[in-house]
């Protein structure tokens, strides 16, 4: 008689884990709003993250200033139940965490309790290095966001790359210092020349995550939707297509239409038959 053996259930993969990928493997990240995408993804990505980017990918605002932490907490529960390998990191989004480190603390306990995320990410360098260790502490793991900051873009002046400048550059990389030392297991390196990138990298002892900045960076993140071609032909010159989803979707819809106002859907196997009586 053989004895039946469950299947091992699936590991998330941990922040330790991911921590120790700095120089190793390079960390696979995309973003992820809803559980279709999750569940997709989930196979190929060591990270999902529920960004504040959803503002405007998910519902068209003009940056992700508007988007509220209710927002954020029904997406990444809806990334955490449709994905079971990678670890899910939700963004703290503007306004929730920049007033003190009690403040963000409330609001990242709310994103781990309510939606079960791993981690939380929050925008900024030396200025948040005690918010970041006061979470730390307090044992919420973070990932950090230096370089370009959507959320500061009208303080920043725009969304052009960071780091041209000497005393610029030398304040990001002064900013990745501090979110290390502040005990951050990565950080997310947005928007710089790529030299400033590769020093970042080199300098911390953390795992950078490289979005427009560097190849030299210990793993790289996109916006699913603009890598899959669903957020139009105007996208960052950082990103590569690796599919036109949106084309495919738009070309769908025109058949159907066609279809529909011929009256060639629905056909006799799409609709049901009246069952004989008795």
């Amino acid at each position: 008689m053989t004895s039946y053996m469950a299947p091992r259930p699936v590991r998330r993969i941990s922040v330790p884990q991911l921590r120790a990928r700095k120089g190793q493997v390079p960390i696979v990240c995309l973003t992820a709003y809803t559980a279709p995408v999750a569940r997709l993804l989930d196979p190929s990505v060591d990270v999902l993250l529920v960004g504040d980017s959803l503002g405007m990918v998910v519902y068209g605002l003009p940056s992700t200033l508007g988007v509220t932490l209710e927002m954020m907490i029904a997406h990444s529960a809806a990334v955490v139940r449709a994905s079971s390998r990678a670890c899910v990191v939700a963004d703290l989004p503007f306004g929730s965490y920049q007033q003190s480190p009690a403040q963000a603390f409330a609001a990242a306990a709310r994103l781990m309790a309510e939606a079960g995320v791993g981690a939380v990410k929050l925008e900024g360098g030396e200025a948040m290095a005690e918010t970041v260790r006061f979470l730390v502490d307090r044992g919420v793991p973070v990932m950090g966001h230096i370089g370009l900051l959507p959320q500061s873009v009208h303080a920043q002046g725009g969304y052009g790359a960071r780091g041209n400048d000497p005393a610029e550059a030398a304040a990001i990389l002064r900013d990745g210092r501090a979110i290390a030392d502040a005990g951050a297991f990565c950080t997310v390196v947005e928007g710089v020349v790529e030299p400033l990138g590769r020093a970042v990298t080199e300098a911390i002892a953390i795992p950078t995550i490289g979005i427009g900045a560097s190849s030299a960076c210990d793993g790289q993140v996109l916006v699913t939707d603009d890598m899959v071609g669903l957020t139009g032909e105007r996208v960052p010159r950082f990103v590569r297509g690796y599919a036109r989803l949106g084309v495919t979707l738009g070309e769908a819809a025109a058949a159907y239409a066609e279809d529909v106002r011929a009256r060639r859907f629905p056909a006799a196997a799409e609709t049901y038959a009246e069952k004989p009586a008795g």
